[in-house]
């Protein structure tokens, strides 16, 4: 049976049971993005990737809470202490997720043990994630539509500021425009500050990313998104909402439709003109 919670700021709903919860999550609002038919087929073909387990386990490292973290033994590791691909290790890693475990290799938690001391040795990063709530999910009704949203914020203050740990290969603040546009990072944004304006009606809430690398030697930044990027966001969460609220009236979850015009980007024959103008 699916659990269900009244609309509020839960501080109290276990990460496996947040991920069944009805409502529309900022992971379905850039689903919906791409095109109804993906987000439906999203809702009965969810896989846990293995490439976020080190994620999973760095989260729970740094806030403390979250899915437990389980060392895969010998017999799964091979002589190398890389994980073993046989049938009975990944039987073993599925049963561990079955239970609400992350499993990770040995070699693997001592980055994660790395990445967490990175993040508390960060003068900017170490208070924002001190002092508050972790693990904070907002269930609330969109305002205009009345679609039940929902959201997952790392860390919340009363201030308000609202905090997102997310691990990374590189955390250079200079290239995450580009890795927020691609992953939807300033929808997510959007999609949780509505969610904390909702529920506790707050305005003007200050949303950071705490960036930390997967890899030696750990760095970590702090990141703002400008408002004019959030503006841009702002408004295809909503174009998502009510393209959601339209699909839930109507039944109908189209996909791609007929034939797009496709223009070269920018910088298509860029490296040819150059070659041309050199020789």
């Amino acid at each position: 049976m699916t659990a269900t919670y009244a609309p509020g700021l839960h501080a109290d709903i276990a990460e496996t049971v947040y991920h069944s919860l009805p409502g529309l999550s900022s992971t379905g609002i850039k689903t919906m993005l791409d095109s109804p038919a993906r987000y439906q087929w999203s809702l009965t073909h969810r896989t846990e990737k293995t490439t976020f387990d080190v994620g999973h386990a760095a989260h729970a490292k740094i806030l403390g809470v979250g899915l437990g973290v389980i060392a895969y033994p010998d017999e799964h590791l091979t002589p190398s202490g890389n994980v073993s691909t046989k049938a009975a290790t990944t039987a073993w890693a599925s049963e561990q997720r079955a239970a609400g475990l992350v499993p990770v290799a040995p070699a693997q938690i001592a980055a994660v043990d790395a990445m967490a001391e990175a993040v508390l040795a960060h003068d900017e990063a170490r208070p924002l994630l001190e002092n508050g709530t972790p693990e904070v999910s907002p269930i609330w009704h969109d305002p205009d539509t009345g679609v039940l949203c929902r959201g997952r914020i790392d860390y919340l203050h009363d201030g308000p500021t609202a905090v997102d740990l997310k691990t990374c290969r590189d955390a250079n603040p200079r290239k995450f425009d580009r890795v927020a546009s691609a992953y939807g990072y300033a929808e997510q944004a959007v999609h949780y500050t509505n969610g904390i304006t909702a529920t506790r009606g707050d305005t003007d809430v200050k949303f950071l990313h705490v960036l930390v690398e997967s890899a030696a030697p750990h760095m970590v930044s702090v990141v703002e998104l400008d408002p004019m990027f959030l503006m841009i966001a702002a408004d295809r969460v909503r174009q998502a909402i009510d393209l959601y609220a339209e699909c839930q009236r109507t039944g109908e979850w189209p996909g791609y439709s007929g034939i797009t015009p496709v223009g070269a980007p920018g910088w298509y024959g860029a490296d040819d003109e150059d070659e041309m103008e050199i020789a």
